[in-house]
C-alpha cells in the first residue's frame, strides 16, 4: 500500500484505451489521487495532444487500439521525446510472444488486465517516482 509521505501528486498523466469505461476508470483513479489527467482514444489521439504542446509526465496506454496502436505510439514518443519512455505504461489482456518480445527489449512497464487498482498506482508511483 502506498504510503502519504511517499506519493507523488499533481502530475500530468495521458491516459490512452480504446475501450471508454477503462479509460474512464484509470483516469478517474489517478484524478482522485489529484493527478491531472487527460486521455485519448487511441494513439493518434494521442500523438495530437503532444502535437498540441501538452507536456505529460507520464503515459499509460493500451497496446491494441485502432488506427495508432500503443507499440506504434511508443515508437513514435521514442523520436520526439526519448526521456518520456521512462514514464511509459502499457496495459493489455493479451501477452503475445511478438509483445513479450517488444516489451523486454524497451523496458517498459506493463500492466496486464484485468489488474488492480492498487497496482496501478504503485506503477504509476514507481515511474514518477524513477524506481524502475
Amino acid at each position: 500500500m502506498l504510503s502519504a509521505a511517499a506519493t507523488i501528486t499533481g502530475k500530468r498523466i495521458l491516459v490512452v484505451d480504446d475501450e471508454p469505461l477503462i479509460r474512464r476508470l484509470v483516469a478517474d483513479t489517478l484524478s482522485v489521487h489529484d493527478h491531472h489527467v487527460d486521455m485519448a482514444s487511441d494513439g493518434a489521439e494521442a500523438l495530437a495532444r503532444l502535437d498540441a504542446g501538452t507536456r505529460y509526465d507520464a503515459i499509460i496506454s493500451d497496446v491494441d487500439m485502432p488506427r495508432v496502436d500503443g507499440p506504434q505510439l511508443y515508437r513514435e514518443i521514442e523520436r520526439r521525446d526519448p526521456a518520456l519512455l521512462r514514464r511509459f505504461v502499457f496495459v493489455t489482456g493479451n501477452v503475445l510472444a511478438d509483445l513479450q518480445a517488444f516489451i523486454d527489449e524497451t523496458n517498459a512497464a506493463l500492466l496486464r488486465k484485468p489488474f488492480q487498482i492498487q497496482e496501478m498506482l504503485e506503477v504509476v508511483q514507481d515511474l514518477l517516482a524513477d524506481r524502475r
